[in-house]
């Protein structure tokens, strides 16, 4: 079974690249950080207390995700575009840190890689604790600059403001509790801030290939 997981800091180019990647592999594509801000969607829609850990596990549990062709729908409502929107986008880092919704999603993203065979898998756990059997693993990033303006030109915003909140959820992430984000040992580490996406996706299908090629050898 075929998984690429992809790693990396907000900004850094992950949910691109994957989707090309997945595409030229052939092989389907799951955006983990959508799942993530679906639960907060949920969260701020039920207006549970975001420093109630318990509930929100409770939440995350109890509440339907399904995404079809980049749309997101939860418990049955198109949360698409909200779920990207400043609330949640403010809200995320700390619902992605309780225990209690990183391990159900997990097992999401476990099933829906078996249920499709594979994929390319992005996110900020993926290769350490998701899929640390993953085919090849990645973690990509740039420069802090590039990532702030790379966010501006993607939603608008204050290029300095944006840069402080990445830092913050840079800072979030890279020191929660539970499967905080790090490079594997075994991953590929790529610089994203003078390289074009073709140029990425490149490196990585020509990897992928290789390490398919030596693992069918080692049979």
């Amino acid at each position: 079974m075929r998984v690429v997981a992809i790693d990396g800091p907000a900004g850094a180019g992950k949910s691109t690249i994957a989707k090309s990647l997945a595409k030229r592999l052939g092989v389907p594509y799951l955006d983990t950080g959508a799942m993530y801000r679906a639960i907060t969607f949920a969260v701020l829609r039920d207006g549970v207390d975001l420093s109630d850990e318990v509930a929100i596990g409770s939440l995350a549990l109890a509440t339907s995700t399904e995404m079809h062709d980049g749309q997101l729908l939860v418990d049955g409502v198109d949360a698409t575009t909200a779920i990207r929107g400043p609330e949640v986008t403010s809200a995320v880092s700390r619902v992605a840190a309780i225990s209690g919704v990183r391990s159900v999603l997990r097992e999401q993203q476990r099933e829906w890689v078996k249920d499709h065979n594979g994929g390319v898998v992005e996110g900020r756990d993926i290769g350490t604790v998701v899929f640390p059997d993953a085919t090849l693993k990645v973690y990509l990033t740039a420069s802090p600059e590039i990532r702030a303006k790379r966010r501006v030109a993607e939603a608008g915003g204050d290029v300095d403001a944006i840069a402080r909140s990445i830092a913050e959820r840079d800072r979030i992430d890279s020191t929660r509790a539970d499967s905080p984000l790090f490079a594997a040992a075994d991953s590929v580490w790529l610089d994203t801030s003078d390289l074009d996406i073709d140029e990425v996706v490149s490196i990585l299908y020509e990897k992928t290939l290789t390490l398919e090629a030596k693992d069918n050898l080692d049979v």
